[in-house]
């Protein structure tokens, strides 16, 4: 894996060669190495974070180079029209790309906009088919390790959770508070803390508030920084004329599911990392109109995992720890959509068969090493 490049990275090179691009994902993903890895990168890279680079950002004394790095440039409050007059006015072949921390889409501080002049691609931690994972011996160790480079490929248990515990630490101290103003910092670190907890449930915000003793307001607040940051993320319930289907509630998963405290969670978790992994390249590389939500109706039939593609389910995935029976909400959910690609799929079980309502019951690597 040290020596492969990640899965981004022949399309960086091709997008670079029409517009900026930008990629963006969670801390310590790996978005400084891929960047770096790009032909002619090292002398353009520069660094927010480093005084000595930001002065020369300000200052427009850049790197005499064909492409031009700008590495958490998102965190200057003007780096919109920066980039604007930047790429606008840049010698001819000159390519830029810029990699941060936070959801560069979202964070729009004023200035034109930079509509047309970019490529967003999103980059995800390691998974099943980028690692070319082959044995349940092996997506456990993805699954206690988690998929970030520097805990996976470490292969320590114990290191991991102590790569974990900093991570969460530095990304309310030091991403949080460089791009939003919070003042109870105490309070949002035991929200981060109380989050891997609630993995799979529909994510009651007036619940977590009361726990924690804040506004409705701030909750659904911090809620949002989070996923600004790549740290959550949410999934709305998918509904449709033929489903009696919630319409509010959401439920949220962590990029590092190695937070979450039990395996059958930490599971669920994982898989549907390797699916928002899937999907989101389908929406960066091919355009393709497709989301990732979850089915439950109001007689509390459920499905873990929906793709849906121009607002119909094209697959759908229930997960379970070890074989059992089809899921009742998974055989519902099919019988009223049967062109829908039906999985339930296991972290331990040893099953593999399609049943007579061709729902394909699977353990887990068999779908999950066709994804990216």
């Amino acid at each position: 894996m040290a020596n492969r490049p990640r899965y981004l990275a022949a399309q960086v090179k091709r997008d670079l060669g029409r517009k900026m691009v930008f990629v963006a994902g969670p801390r310590q993903v790996g978005k400084t190495t891929l960047a770096r890895s790009i032909p002619g990168a090292r002398r353009g890279y520069l660094n927010w974070d480093v005084a000595e680079d930001r002065e020369r950002i300000l200052r427009r004394e850049l790197p005499p180079s064909k492409l031009w790095v700008f590495d958490e440039l998102h965190k200057y409050r003007a780096w919109r029209n920066y980039l604007k007059g930047l790429y606008d006015a840049r010698p001819s072949g000159t390519r830029i790309l810029v990699t941060g921390s936070a959801r560069l889409e979202v964070y729009r501080f004023g200035g034109d906009s930079l509509q047309g002049r970019y490529h967003l691609l999103r980059l995800h931690p390691l998974s099943v088919a980028e690692l070319r994972l082959r044995t349940a011996g092996e997506l456990g160790d993805l699954l206690t390790l988690g998929g970030f480079p520097e805990p996976y490929l470490g292969g320590s248990e114990v290191e991991a959770r102590r790569w974990s515990r900093e991570h969460r630490t530095l990304l309310i101290r030091e991403e949080v508070t460089s791009l939003e103003r919070v003042q109870d910092l105490g309070t949002l670190e035991l929200l981060m803390l109380r989050l891997p907890e609630l993995v799979g449930s529909p994510l009651s915000i007036n619940a977590v508030r009361e726990d924690l003793q804040v506004s409705h307001k701030t909750v659904a607040s911090w809620l949002r920084v989070f996923e600004r940051l790549y740290a959550i993320f949410r999934l709305s319930p998918f509904g449709a004329p033929k489903i009696r289907a919630v319409k509010k509630e959401q439920k949220h998963y962590h990029l590092d599911w190695s937070v979450v405290p039990t395996e059958a969670a930490r599971f669920e978790n994982l898989v549907a990392c390797h699916l928002l992994k899937w999907v989101h390249y389908q929406q960066d590389t091919q355009g393709r109109d497709v989301e990732l939500q979850y089915f439950r109706d109001t007689d509390g039939r459920e499905v873990d995992f929906l793709v849906v593609e121009r607002r119909l389910p094209v697959l759908c995935v229930e997960c379970k720890w070890a074989d059992a029976p089809v899921d009742k909400g998974l055989r519902y959910f099919k019988i009223r959509f049967p062109e829908c690609d039906a999985w339930q799929i296991s972290a331990i079980g040893a099953k593999d068969y399609v049943n007579t309502d061709r729902i394909r019951v699977a353990p887990a690597l068999t779908l999950l090493k066709t994804l990216i």
